[in-house]
């Protein structure tokens, strides 16, 4: 428990008295003792932790300032009432929150209750706005304010989940509003001002440095994953506000320039996790101890040369799967000196997370679903297959059109890419079907790498990387499952890109050395669909392109705005992560970097495909739609029919969608009774222009943007959002561990080329086609630091807020949108319902697989992990909350 600490030294009170008692200090908060009623409010707030205060004399300063009446101050503000002076809602007089020095604070980050009185002047009419003033010397997390039976209006609620410095940081007052929603048009005239002055603060004056206590939403190019500082080799090009390399744009911090190149920002050291985001988007106590405790793990800069030490046989190798095996088994063992620098470079605490149970297993892991029930059938060719629909990557495969592949890259610059995929090197293997007949039955799918990969292959072959750009060409056949039919790895031709691709088909094999070159063929394609899902799936189609409407909706939906409940939820902690991401994952040299294939190309690579996003199809049906795999069908409930019906990702999908789809209908049709009042609503109009003309401002011109005229334009702008930022993330993110925890399954890097007959790599292969395997894939230590990654990036936080749940039950005091919100709730109970009963039906191959594995990454909620986070591999977080 915090203690006020005793004082052995009168210089230190002094000198802490001065801090208090100075010249400069604020007046005293006088409270007088009068006749009127008062008014009982309930304060809840999480004092600063002690464990966190790096001014050992925070607290006991905290106590003294309550000594002089300098304590935590509330005002109620007045939602009927204008004070004719100011123009304002009329304020009632100052309280402040009670024995704040007796009441004992935990050392670990709970809540602690304040009671305070507020006098009654029933002249004020309703409060619908409080000003919070904190006089103390450290700052605190102020949860909620509850008024008890405020006079002709009952109980009223503020949930504030802010956090509050203290008032000399502000050159405004801290306003929190009531639990009432308003549209702009239909706000009280005594809140306007203070709706109004709340939005200019957020916005900031765009200059400057922010510090943590700024509260600050601004924009800001992808200029800072270089240090030009440090020589070319940590060079990056500044992504975002070029038609080059067209990028969303992220939170702005306003760190000053490099000195080297004026257009790329200064970079904090590797260890300083302090980079600025607004202070309320940053992890909570408990989430952010969970992510340093698993993030050290993945400090590969400490961890090489103790781990390099120990390699038995080969350097950077594994010598046989069981090594890989050992991973999860045994673990790794450091010597006595490693353990001993360990213990000099990081913390008891995180050494013991490192260490596991029996104090000497370095990097032992958790056994990885797709190797628990089987270890080696995530070899088959069934499986392969079966992750394109169920695994971590479910939302690239398409139905294919037209037979050989085409290309719609440039054939001026790249010359012929056509598939060389011939009808000689599949039909072998179509159980009787010809391409024809299948492509008329729309039987025929393709997982096309090709064109994503072709104009960068040049550039990332000349890395230790060595890899090709992959087609892999599909059957579905009558048991619903997908059976491989040919694999072609294309690279540039080495007389110059116009001459096109120089390509080379596989088919497959089973036995002998024709079975391992397949084997070799599935695992470049793992490769390529690893880089495209960190890259693009995940980090771009998700956290990249949400965080422009998180900055926007800050500037521009007030806290009053029914938009701004609605889509808040799904915004928890996705700056933070981002901004961590771009300081230790992304940057240049970084673990991403580090561990996937296209290197410091990565980022680049990924702007190029930015150009090609489109916001209307990230809608879920319309990206079915998109890629062929359904055709419009209004019989069924969601207007779709799946060509492939067994197809996990889309069919848990599209529940969760409609469902999330209603709830946001009934929601919106609740505060917009017809087009007219989106088109009138300023609010609105501002937020979409800006993230259109702002936020993505490189595709501002593109033409599919919707216009914001119409209701249903903003229930799908909503749910789109909302998908994003909820199912399709948990979809893409939670399955890392599960299915690539076990490198050879999902490797990230290759390694060397198709081996040639006649030489001798060609001859390991034939003799030891495992070794071969595991050199080709990525290699040891790569293996280590991306395994750490990805454990720390699939767990849920033992503080997640998940899909159909709200932090707080008084989120709103409208009933109805509450109604719709518990109905959604319950929808999403039926939907895991329906999804556990079909994991357990055994009609539905593509379920569990050959590797036993159940597809749960879309049930959306469940009691039996809600409140205990972890690997669990299912789960729908509200938010891109890791």
């Amino acid at each position: 428990m915090g203690i006020f600490p005793p004082c052995s030294s009168t210089d230190m009170l002094g000198k802490l008295l001065e801090t208090v008692c100075g010249k400069n200090r604020d007046k005293p908060i006088e409270i007088e003792n009068g006749e009127r009623p008062k008014i009982k409010g309930t304060v809840v707030l999480m004092k600063k932790n002690i464990l966190d205060v790096k001014d050992v004399g925070a607290s006991i300063l905290d106590r003294l300032h309550e000594l002089f009446h300098r304590g935590v101050s509330i005002q109620l503000v007045s939602a009927d009432q204008i004070d004719p002076e100011n123009g304002r809602g009329k304020l009632g007089k100052a309280a402040i929150l009670e024995k704040w020095n007796a009441t004992l604070t935990s050392v670990s980050a709970t809540d602690v209750k304040f009671d305070v009185n507020f006098e009654w002047d029933e002249s004020m009419g309703a409060p619908g706005a409080l000003i919070v003033r904190n006089h103390h010397h450290s700052q605190f997390y102020l949860k909620t304010v509850t008024l008890d039976d405020v006079p002709g209006h009952g109980q009223l609620h503020f949930v504030c989940n802010s956090w509050v410095y203290p008032q000399h940081r502000y050159k405004y007052n801290r306003v929190f509003f009531a639990n009432k929603t308003y549209l702009p048009s239909n706000t009280p005239e005594a809140l306007r001002p203070y709706r109004e002055e709340e939005l200019d603060n957020l916005r900031g004056n765009g200059t400057g440095m922010l510090k943590e206590w700024d509260r600050v939403y601004d924009y800001a190019y992808y200029n800072d994953l270089g240090n030009p500082n440090g020589g070319p080799e940590h060079e990056r090009p500044v992504l975002g506000g070029s038609k080059q390399y067209p990028y969303p744009r992220r939170g702005r911090t306003g760190r000053a320039p490099t000195k080297k190149d004026p257009t790329t920002e200064s970079r904090l050291r590797l260890l300083d996790l302090s980079i600025y985001v607004p202070r309320d988007e940053k992890f909570s106590h408990v989430k952010f101890a969970d992510f340093i405790a698993y993030a050290v793990k993945s400090v590969g800069q400490v961890l090489l040369p103790e781990v390099a030490s120990v390699f038995d046989k080969t350097f950077n190798e594994f010598d046989s799967f069981q090594d890989v095996l050992d991973l999860y088994e045994g673990g790794i063992k450091l010597p006595s000196r490693a353990m001993d620098k360990l213990k000099h470079c990081i913390s008891w605490e995180l050494l013991k997370e490192l260490v596991r149970s029996d104090g000497e297993g370095m990097m032992k892991f958790p056994v990885p679903s797709v190797i628990k029930e089987d270890k080696t059938a995530w070899r088959t060719d069934e499986e392969f297959g079966r992750e394109m629909l169920a695994g971590v990557n479910p939302v690239i495969i398409r139905s294919l059109q037209e037979f050989p592949p085409t290309s719609k890259l440039d054939p001026i610059v790249y010359g012929n890419q056509t598939s060389t995929i011939g009808r000689e090197h599949i039909e072998k293997n179509m159980n009787g079907q010809t391409v024809d007949d299948a492509l008329r039955q729309s039987k025929l799918f393709i997982l096309d790498h090709h064109d994503a990969l072709m104009p960068y292959l040049k550039r990332i072959n000349t890395t230790t990387t060595k890899t090709y750009a992959s087609r892999t060409i599909l059957l579905l056949q009558d048991d619903g499952t997908l059976k491989p039919l040919a694999i072609e790895l294309s690279l540039p031709h080495p007389q110059g890109d116009k001459h096109g691709a120089q390509s080379e088909v596989f088919t497959p094999a089973e036995h002998g050395t024709e079975g391992s070159v397949w084997q070799l063929a599935k695992a470049y394609v793992a490769v390529n669909d690893s880089g495209y899902h960190q890259l693009i799936s995940h980090w771009l189609y998700t956290h990249a392109v949400i965080e422009p409407f998180i900055i926007a909706t800050n500037r521009h939906l007030s806290a009053l705005h029914p938009m701004y409940k609605l889509l808040q939820p799904h915004f928890r902690d996705t700056m933070n992560i981002n901004a961590l991401a771009r300081h230790t994952l992304i940057n240049a040299g970084g673990v991403l970097e580090m561990t996937v294939f296209p290197s410091k190309f990565a980022l680049e690579m990924s702007s190029a495909v930015y150009k090609n996003w489109v916001f209307p199809e990230q809608a879920l049906p319309a990206d079915l739609l998109k890629r062929g795999i359904a055709v419009p069908d209004s019989t069924k409930p969601h207007g779709l029919k799946l060509l492939i019906e067994d197809y996990p990702f889309a069919v848990d999908g599209l529940e969760i969608w409609s469902a999330i789809e209603e709830w946001v209908r009934e929601y919106c049709s609740f505060y917009y009774h017809n087009d007219g009042m989106v088109q009138g609503d300023s609010e609105l109009q501002s937020w979409w222009t800006e993230l259109r003309n702002v936020g993505h401002g490189d595709l501002k011109d593109e033409p599919w943007w919707p216009q914001m005229q119409t209701r249903d334009e903003l229930v799908q702008a909503c749910t789109i959002i909302i998908w994003i930022a909820s199912a399709l993330h948990a979809a893409v993110n939670f399955g890392q561990y599960p299915y690539a925890g076990y490198l050879p399954n999902r490797p990230t890097v290759s390694r060397r080329f198709m081996p040639e007959p006649g030489t001798p790599e060609y001859a390991e292969l034939a003799s030891n086609p495992d070794l071969a395997f595991l050199k080709t894939i990525t290699a040891q230590f790569q293996t280590l630091l991306g395994v750490s990654l990805i454990e720390i990036l699939s767990r849920h936080s033992s503080d997640e807020i998940y899909l159909g749940q709200r932090d707080n039950p008084e989120w709103t005091s409208d009933t109805i949108p509450r109604d719709a919100f518990t109905r959604f709730g319950a929808k999403l109970v039926e939907i895991e319902n329906h999804i556990l009963a079909r994991n357990t039906d055994k009609k539905y191959k593509n379920r569990t697989g050959p590797v036993k594995m159940p597809y749960t990454l879309l049930i959306p909620n469940s009691s039996d992990y809600s409140k205990v986070g972890g690997l669990t591999g299912k789960g729908i977080p509200n938010s891109i909350s890791i």
